[in-house]
């Protein structure tokens, strides 16, 4: 096994698992039995039990290889301590956000372009792959698996029986959601504000159709400020709050809960629903009968520009200190293999990045043209450092009175720039000193 340890700039962001690492055994290696063992961390801990019966089929069908996929508790904690310890497990199985462009930065992940499986991988998701990274990298680092979504989840039944059309400029929302609180029988919108996490969905979507898609690219190289563009989205996530719950007398969004949130939407207590496709096992829950639909949010200045926010949920790494990536090749192709997918995205409501015929759950329905077509764009929060904690500065700008309209959204563009400067430092130097290397 090669030992690569880890830069010291990347050791910093490493925080210790405790014992649970001990669990794992490292790379690929032969068993007593005579097969190769591949050794998977996934940290998709909600998709354990469909892993497990995946696993249990690969083994069964395999005399050479076994599989051993494990999902624990703060898998990526288990991950870094692992690192750490220069103790990689063969593959890890990550979504595409800032700890797995750390990862690539810190050059312990494998570049797997002879995979012959990337030729069956809809382009758009590798392409979200390499803009996670704080500089262009030659090779790819990830086999996307599945994504999910994020826009407007809505109330399909609802929106049948009164005849609301699905909104395609943000004109046409604000229109409809002045009628429906004119009929005063439900809410627009129900939003949970008081987990702050949430409040970066509808950021995410609103902003993703408003500004340059490589505007922290453009930040990093000192070519524009944040200020310069999220002004006009901060309006729109302020203007949001007048048609929350609120008008059907409900408390306020910074006073209910994500799950209550969920809850209360499917209980038919608002039309809409700013969150992504995660959200609709917890929406399901509440026990109606609703159906849930998922429509682009219409925030571009021209419909035909409209943009599916979509992210690599989880990804398949292999560590460059993997010595069987033929093995673990062998594996990804039976992870991927159209039966067994199909399996997975029914399970777990997902979006395979895989090109094929798959059935999507018909949450989907709405967005499927921007989904074959590659019309999408990755989260925005995933280029941000988690210690800026965006989530906190977008509530405080969203319960934020203190003097006019252009008062408060100044004063979080200010604290947004600086505080972005603050925390990226070393992106910044090193994104400079990239683009300066390339003239």
């Amino acid at each position: 096994m090669l030992n690569k340890p880890i830069s010291r700039r990347s050791l910093l962001g490493l925080t210790a698992a405790g014992a649970a690492s001990l669990m794992f055994s490292g790379c690929a290696h032969e068993r007593p039995d005579g097969k190769v063992e591949v050794e998977i961390v996934s940290y998709k801990q909600e998709a354990v039990s469909i892993f497990e019966e995946i696993m249990v089929d690969f083994n069964a069908s395999h005399d050479d290889i076994y599989l051993n996929l494990q999902s624990p508790a703060d898998a990526v904690t288990v991950m870094k301590t692992r690192f750490v310890r220069e103790n990689y497990p063969d593959v890890i199985g990550i979504g595409g956000d800032a700890d797995y462009a750390s990862f690539v930065d810190s050059e312990i992940l494998a570049d797997v372009s002879d995979y012959t499986g990337l030729e069956n991988v809809n382009p758009a998701y590798v392409d979200i792959l390499k803009s996670v990274t704080y500089v262009p990298m030659d090779g790819i680092y990830g086999v996307p698996y599945v994504a999910n979504a994020a826009g407007m989840l809505y109330n399909k039944q609802m929106f049948a029986q009164k005849g609301w059309e699905i909104p395609q400029t943000w004109d046409d929302l604000i229109a409809l959601c002045d009628e429906i609180v004119t009929e005063g029988e439900v809410a627009p919108f129900y939003l949970g504000y008081a987990d702050t996490w949430t409040i970066l969905s509808p950021w995410n979507s609103i902003t993703v159709n408003m500004v340059p898609s490589d505007l922290a690219r453009l930040v990093n190289a000192g070519e524009a400020k944040f200020a310069d563009y999220y002004g006009e989205p901060a309006r729109r996530m302020r203007q949001m709050l007048k048609y929350s719950q609120t008008t059907i007398g409900d408390p306020g969004p910074f006073s209910i809960q994500y799950n209550d949130a969920c809850t209360r939407f499917g209980n038919g207590m608002s039309a809409m629903f700013p969150c992504g496709s995660f959200a609709v096992p917890q929406i399901m829950r509440a026990g109606t009968d609703i159906e849930v639909g998922m429509f682009a949010m219409p925030s571009a200045e021209n419909p035909d520009d409209r943009i599916v926010v979509s992210g690599v949920d989880l990804q398949w790494c292999v560590a460059e200190t993997c010595e069987h990536k033929d093995a673990v090749y062998e594996v990804l192709d039976f992870l991927s293999s159209p039966e067994y997918l199909q399996t997975y995205i029914e399970d777990q409501r997902a979006i395979p990045c895989v090109e094929g015929d798959f059935d999507l759950d018909p949450l989907f329905d709405d967005i499927r043209p921007w989904l074959d077509e590659g019309r999408v764009l990755d989260y925005l929060d995933h280029s941000y450092q988690s210690a800026m904690a965006v989530d906190a500065q977008l509530q405080t700008m969203l319960q934020d009175n203190d003097g006019t309209e252009d008062e408060i959204i100044e004063r979080f563009l200010t604290k947004f720039d600086s505080d972005w400067q603050r925390y990226n430092r070393n992106v910044i130097r090193k994104v400079q000193d990239y683009e300066a290397s390339q003239g």
